[in-house]
């Protein structure tokens, strides 16, 4: 199976993708352009953004039409000129299917931007040529670093209104490179683009002779799926979202009214890793040990799954499992951790603090957690680590937590899926914070004790007594 999925050709595979810009990059225009030129608009629908266009005054090169109206569908948007919500759209070319994800560019809405982003195979950043790398680029940057998101695109747009000059896109490109380099990104990908006129969007541009790098629909094409294959070579992890046991009378044959009756699995989507019938596997928390006697996926019996496969497992032994359980590969069983040192990424208006009791979310399992200790807070101009007293919303800073029950997390760049985490207010639900695990704290004896109950009061930021 492993390597079947390796091998496995790109033409018609499903592609994820987000993108992520300051506000007036041009982005929801180059989305709108990436949608039409690739033939993905239906023609009601173009008949209909033409018609907005022209009674609004649109015209010029574009032939009366506004690409932005394509995509900024809430009407607060199209009043504001801005991306408010996450849009996603679906299209297909004849190598890929994609899902694209237009995430806003407004600082008040980053938050937004780390959901488009979560899932993604790549991100693609624009970047005003004349403006060059702003804060806002540096923070966008940060959250793909901070998310691992496999393949970063920037889009250095408006390149026609510099007279498509191959020294200005050089200087934005070096200094994307200063901002990837001090985040540690490996690769990034740099093309000049004019979402407006069309250069280099979905096809190459003869008005920049001097790029000989492919457009930005051919490289989404020919990226390929690294974190599909990473997934696969995996350790096994199954988190535990519901236990199926069938009850009440239901019609059956009365020969399968007894095994119907006894029917017992586990559902949940395949994190990570690969399972067959007949693989040994464990339970954590609880330490039981078992085999897997059936795999049920939307009524067919499979061998085996893969992630990201959503499967139901039978196992031959009845154990103690409930939603929040992991079942794992018995030859891998993950160590359960309660101290973690974390980079959080704050979305919350309510500034948090050491101290600060809150909930953290685990894949299925949610438990009680503590802020131990605040390590500091990342200076989007420096990207140097700060000492802080607190995050505010949109800070990306780094701590030590402890969780009132251990749990089998592990560092993100180990396994995107046990690594990722929500942090949540405890009485009124709000997601407070995404994190990434990045490692056990090297002393543990700052943290707080959660065995008492977590206050009633609504405010985060008071430290526990």
């Amino acid at each position: 199976m492993t390597d079947a999925l390796l091998a496995r050709p790109l033409e018609g595979t499903l592609f994820r993708f987000a993108t992520a810009g300051s506000v007036d990059d041009g982005k929801s225009t180059l989305v709108g352009r990436l949608l039409h030129d690739s033939k993905a608009i239906l023609a009601d629908q173009l008949d209909s953004v033409t018609r907005t266009s022209v009674e609004r005054g649109f015209g010029g090169e574009t032939g009366g039409i506004d690409f932005a109206l394509l995509t900024d569908g809430l009407r607060a948007e199209r009043e504001q000129g801005i991306t408010i919500d996450v849009a996603y759209r679906y299209f297909a070319t004849g190598r890929r299917s994609f899902i694209l994800a237009d995430c806003p560019g407004h600082v008040q809405y980053t938050r937004n931007m780390v959901t488009g982003a979560t899932t993604a195979d790549a991100v693609v950043v624009l970047i005003d040529a004349r403006n060059g790398v702003l804060e806002q680029t540096r923070r966008h940057l940060s959250v793909v670093q901070l998310l691992r998101v496999p393949h970063i695109i920037v889009a250095v747009n408006k390149i026609d209104l510099l007279d498509y000059d191959e020294a200005a896109f050089d200087r934005v490109a070096a200094a994307v490179r200063v901002v990837t380099d001090e985040l540690g990104i490996d690769a990034v990908h740099v093309i000049p683009v004019s979402a407006l006129a069309g250069d280099n969007v979905v096809d190459r541009s003869v008005n920049t002779p001097w790029y000989d790098g492919p457009s930005l629909l051919e490289l989404l094409e020919t990226l390929p799926l690294i974190d599909e294959a990473e997934s696969a070579l995996e350790a096994f992890r199954l988190p535990v979202q519901l236990v199926i046991r069938p009850q009440g009378a239901v019609a059956v044959a009365p020969e399968d009214a007894d095994s119907y009756r006894d029917y017992r699995a586990y559902a949940g989507q395949v994190a990570s890793g690969t399972v067959r019938v007949g693989d040994r596997v464990s339970v954590v928390p609880g330490g039981g040990s078992t085999v897997v006697t059936g795999i049920d996926f939307a009524g067919v019996d499979l061998e085996t799954a893969i992630a990201p496969q959503s499967v139901a497992l039978r196992l031959r032994d009845d154990l103690d499992i409930a939603r929040g359980a992991v079942i794992v590969a018995s030859d891998r069983v993950p160590e359960l951790k309660k101290d973690l040192t974390v980079a959080l990424f704050w979305l919350d208006p309510r500034p948090l603090r050491p101290g600060a009791r809150v909930l953290a979310k685990f894949g299925t399992s949610t438990v009680q957690a503590s802020l131990a200790t605040l390590l500091g807070r990342r200076n989007l101009d420096t990207l140097a680590l700060e000492t802080a007293d607190a995050l505010e919303i949109n800070d990306i800073g780094h701590a030590n937590i402890r969780l009132a029950s251990a749990l089998p997390a592990q560092a993100y760049a180990t396994n995107r899926r046990a690594g990722a985490f929500l942090v949540i207010h405890p009485q009124d639900g709000a997601t407070l914070a995404a994190g990434i695990v990045i490692a056990d704290p090297s002393e543990s004896d700052t943290t707080t004790d959660l065995e008492t109950t977590i206050p009633t009061n609504t405010d985060i930021t008071e430290s526990a007594a």
